[in-house]
């Protein structure tokens, strides 16, 4: 699943942003359950671990010069649940990137 948000920002700042606020990014998830690991492979790519449910997904942030692109793999038994978390992620996406 892909979520792109456009931003106006610039990389630089969204990146300071995203380090700034990546500890609320579980919050982004419905039922408040989920524990996030995140990393980050290079500059314009975080990676997050998800563990919800028993569950472990895999996801990552790509930043753009435009829009930040939020990719996850779903587990085919949770694809149900998709426009939910496509529409979770791009409210705490955008409140993610507003200013501070």
């Amino acid at each position: 699943m892909r979520v792109p948000l456009q931003h106006q920002l610039g990389k630089e700042e969204v990146r300071r942003r995203l380090h700034a606020r990546s500890h609320e990014i579980g919050d982004a998830i419905p039922g408040g359950v989920a524990e996030v690991t995140t990393s980050w492979p290079d500059e314009d790519r975080m990676a997050l671990d998800i563990n919800a449910m028993g569950n472990l997904t895999r996801a990552q942030v790509l930043i753009e010069e435009t829009q930040v692109v939020f990719e996850i793999d779903l587990p085919p038994a949770l694809s149900f649940v998709e426009p939910i978390i496509a529409g979770a992620i791009r409210k705490k996406g955008q409140k993610l990137l507003a200013a501070e």
